[in-house]
C-alpha cells in the first residue's frame, strides 16, 4: 500500500511529499522500493532523501544498485557519502564493486582513508581482517570513569556500537573491555584498570569467518575484537555483520550438498551460462557414475534374464539406500557445521550409526519381506533375497553417510560435499553389487 502511495507521488511529481514520505520510513524499506524503479527514477528518489538517510539507505543497496549510483552522482556527493559510511559497509562495497569503481572511489578518499582502504583489502577474502571494522570505543587503563564517559559522549556518534569499550596498552595491545553499564554504574573517579575484564575472547586477522561465526553462536556476543599475531586491537566485528557471513556460510553449504559449485552471484544476477557452468562438473562426474552402475547390471545379465523378477526390485534398493545413506550424511554434515560433532568423536558416530542401521534396517527388511510373500507373491527364495539386501544395503549405506563427511573433514574439505548425490551415487553401485552377489549366492 505504501509502495502504491510512493510510485503515485513520484508520477505526480509532488516531492516535497515524497520527501515527507520517504523520512518517516526506514531505511531498508526505502532502499526496497528504490531497487525497484528504473535507473533515472531511482537516482531521483535518492537524491531526494535527506543526506543522512541517504547515507543509510546506500548501505542497503545491491552491489549493482551501489554501482549504479556511484556512476551517476558527483564526486561531491559520493565524498559525502563515503565520509558519513561506517567503515566495514565501505569495505564490503568495494570488495564487490569493479575496479573502476573501486578506482573512483579511492579518488574519493583522503590519502589516510586510501592507506586504511588498501591495507583492508590485503586481508585474506573470508578472513576476520576482511570482516572487521575500526569503528570502535578505545579506552586506555589509566582513564577514570568520568573521563572514559567524556570519551565516549565525543566519539561514540561515529562508532559501531558503545556498548563494550576496549582496553589498549600505549602499544595498541588488548588489555580488556569495559561494558557501558559497568562505566554507568561505577564510581566517576574510579580508574579503567579498576573495573576492566582481563579474560577477553577475541579472534586473530587471519582466522577464517567461519570460526568467527562459530565463536559468536558459542559465546552470544554483539561483537568481537580482533587483534594481530602481535595481540594488537585492529578492529572488532559486530553481530550484523557476522550475520550475512552466517547466511553466506549456509548458502554455500547447500549449493555444495547439491552438488554445485559454490557462488556468491545471487541467481537472478547469475547469467546463464555462469549458472551452468556451476552445475556441469559434478553432474559430469555422476552421470559416468551412474555408467558404471549401467555395467554392474550388464555383468549380471544371465541372472536377470533367468529371474527377470529380480529386476522389478532394483529401483526400490537403490532409493532405500540413497535415502538411508542421505539421511546418515545430512546429520552428521550439520553437526559438524554446528560443532556438535567432532572428529575426535568419529568412533561414537560410527558406533551409534550402525546401532541404528541395525535397527532400521531390520523394521524396513521384515516388512518388505512379508510385502513381498503377500501381495507381490514373488516365492520364498526371491523375498529372502530382496529382504537380506535391504537390510544390509541400509547398515552400508548409513556407515557411508555417517563416514564420508568425517572423512572429508580430516581431509581439511567441506563436509558438505559428501551429502545428496554424491551419496545416492556411491551407494547405488554399492547397492546393485550387494544385490546380485547375495542373489548369486541365494538363488543359483
Amino acid at each position: 500500500m505504501r509502495d502504491d502511495r510512493i510510485l503515485e507521488l513520484i508520477e505526480q511529481k509532488k516531492y516535497i511529499d515524497l520527501k515527507n514520505t520517504l523520512t518517516e520510513m526506514n531505511e531498508v524499506d526505502i532502499s526496497e522500493i528504490i531497487e525497484e524503479l528504473d535507473h533515472s527514477t531511482s537516482l531521483l528518489v535518492f537524491r531526494i532523501l535527506p543526506k543522512d538517510i541517504a547515507v543509510e539507505v546506500f548501505a542497503h543497496f545491491s552491489p549493482e544498485k551501489q554501482a549504479q549510483i556511484i556512476n551517476s552522482i558527483t564526486d561531491k556527493e559520493l565524498k559525502f557519502i563515503l565520509d558519513e559510511l561506517f567503515f566495514d559497509d565501505m569495505i564490503d562495497m568495494l570488495e564487490e564493486m569493479p575496479a573502476n569503481i573501486v578506482n573512483k572511489i579511492l579518488a574519493s578518499s583522503s590519502h589516510e582513508e586510501r592507506a586504511l582502504i588498501n591495507q583492508f583489502l590485503k586481508y585474506p577474502a573470508h578472513s576476520a581482517g576482511s570482516l572487521m571494522t575500526i569503528e570502535y570505543v578505545e579506552l586506555k587503563k589509566s582513564m577514570t570513569v568520568k573521563q572514559a564517559l567524556d570519551h565516549i559522549k565525543e566519539t561514540g556518534l561515529n562508532k559501531e556500537t558503545i556498548y563494550t569499550c576496549y582496553v589498549t596498552d600505549n602499544n595498541k595491545k588488548l588489555k580488556g573491555i569495559v561494558s557501558l553499564r559497568n562505566l554507568v554504574i561505577a564510581d566517576s573517579d574510579k580508574l579503567i584498570e579498576d573495573i576492566l575484564h582481563e579474560d577477553i575472547i577475541y579472534v586473530e586477522t587471519h582466522d577464517d569467518q567461519e570460526t568467527v561465526a562459530n565463536t559468536f553462536k558459542k559465546y552470544g556476543f554483539m561483537a568481537l575484537p580482533v587483534v594481530d599475531r602481535e595481540h594488537r586491537l585492529t578492529g572488532i566485528i559486530t553481530f550484523d555483520d557476522i550475520m550475512t557471513v552466517i547466511e553466506d556460510e549456509a548458502t554455500e553449504d547447500l549449493q555444495r550438498m547439491a552438488a554445485m559449485v559454490p557462488s556468491e552471484e545471487s541467481y537472478l544476477n547469475s547469467g546463464v551460462f555462469q549458472l551452468a557452468k556451476m552445475r556441469l562438473p559434478w553432474l559430469l562426474i555422476f552421470m559416468l557414475g551412474a555408467s558404471v552402475t549401467g555395467s554392474i547390471i550388464t555383468k549380471f545379465e544371465s541372472l536377470l534374464s533367468t529371474y527377470v523378477v529380480l529386476t522389478m526390485f532394483i529401483p526400490m534398493l537403490m532409493n532405500t539406500g540413497g535415502n538411508s545413506g542421505n539421511q546418515s550424511s545430512t546429520l552428521i554434515i550439520r553437526g559438524l557445521a554446528t560443532e556438535d560433532v567432532s572428529l575426535e568423536d568419529a568412533g561414537k558416530v560410527l558406533w551409534k550409526e550402525f546401532r541404528i542401521s541395525l535397527v532400521v534396517g531390520i523394521v524396513l527388511a521384515t516388512v518388505n519381506f512379508a510385502k513381498n510373500m503377500l501381495i507381490d507373491r514373488v516365492g520364498l527364495q526371491v523375498s529372502l533375497t530382496v529382504s537380506a539386501t535391504v537390510a544390509l544395503i541400509i547398515v552400508l549405506a548409513i556407515m557411508v553417510g555417517g563416514l564420508l563427511p568425517l572423512l572429508a573433514k580430516k581431509l581439511k574439505l567441506d563436509p558438505a560435499i559428501m551429502a545428496g548425490p554424491l551419496i545416492t551415487t556411491l551407494v547405488d553401485g554399492l547397492t546393485l553389487m550387494v544385490y546380485f552377489g547375495l542373489a548369486s549366492v541365494l538363488l543359483i
